[in-house]
């Protein structure tokens, strides 16, 4: 749901700010979402911003994505070794 939501957000924000076509908008905020980096050159000021903070919020998404995947498991780790956590 966490990563369908932000590439929604990102492919919307590149149509409407950079003014790209859907499945160019979709590509740009894949490869942001993915870790990978922009494609191409972004034509206004507006379009940079919003694919400078696209790419602060796609690093939190990963982020907190990873931790709600990964702390189940880790809790679970901490009680098989009886530690406090």
């Amino acid at each position: 749901g966490i990563v369908g939501a932000s590439l929604l957000i990102g492919t919307a924000g590149y149509m409407h700010f950079a003014g790209y076509r859907l499945v160019d908008a979709f590509l740009n905020a894949s490869m942001i979402l993915g870790g990978m980096g922009p494609i191409g050159d972004l034509p206004c000021d507006s379009a940079k911003w919003f694919a400078a903070f696209y790419a602060l919020y796609s690093g939190f998404a990963l982020l907190t994505t990873v931790a709600i995947i990964l702390t189940p498991s880790m809790h679970r780790v901490l009680h098989k070794l009886h530690l406090e956590g």
